[in-house]
């Protein structure tokens, strides 16, 4: 009896806390709807905060590479940090210019992996030689239609991608938090 009575506390600790990461999933799920509604905030708010996290990384790094200046790798680190607080301090200053470079970098990303793809599915033919020549075939597209409308795909794209990691990352999260508390449900009623 002893042991029923101390695992019922544990179990609704268990549910509070999946509770909570339902809760984040369903903040994250209504963020990624806003971001796709409204991309190019989106895109400018991405930017901004990925500026931002480089200028902060740029601290920290700096505030090491202090601490181990005695090392080898001081000189590295202080190179790094300096080149993370100006690209940070650059795409706060200008985030629609950062925007229009990460899209081009984005598509000529997808142009090369879907180049790869394409052609290592006809050069091997394994057993996944269709979905890879697909893929491949996709990432093409992808990367055409970014490029053939740049650079005002920039004020969309950036955003688009954000707001749909945000959509997904929130949904997972919430099939995380119902499905754990759903079987912290079903674990504690077993247990005498």
């Amino acid at each position: 009896m002893a042991k029923s009575t101390r695992r019922r506390p544990e179990a609704k600790k268990l549910k509070r806390g999946f509770g909570w990461i339902a809760a984040l999933g369903v903040i994250l799920v209504i963020a990624g709807l806003v971001g796709l509604a409204y991309v190019a905030f989106a895109t400018l708010t991405s930017m901004i905060l990925f500026g931002w996290l480089l200028l902060i990384g740029g601290v920290v790094g700096l505030m090491h590479a202090v601490q181990a200046r005695g090392t080898n790798f001081f000189w590295l680190g202080v190179i790094v940090a300096a080149l993370n607080i100006a690209a940070g301090a650059v795409v706060i200053r200008h985030p629609d210019a950062a925007a229009a470079a990460l899209t081009m970098f984005a598509a000529l990303l997808f142009l090369s992996a879907g180049l790869f793809r394409v052609v290592g599915s006809l050069v091997v033919r394994g057993s996944q030689f269709g979905w890879t020549l697909l893929l491949g075939a996709f990432d093409l597209l992808l990367g055409i239609l970014v490029l053939v409308e740049w650079p005002s795909s920039s004020q969309y794209v950036i955003g688009t991608f954000f707001s749909l990691a945000l959509l997904f990352d929130g949904l997972g999260l919430l099939a995380t938090g119902f499905g754990g508390r759903r079987i912290v449900g079903m674990v504690s009623d077993r247990i005498p």
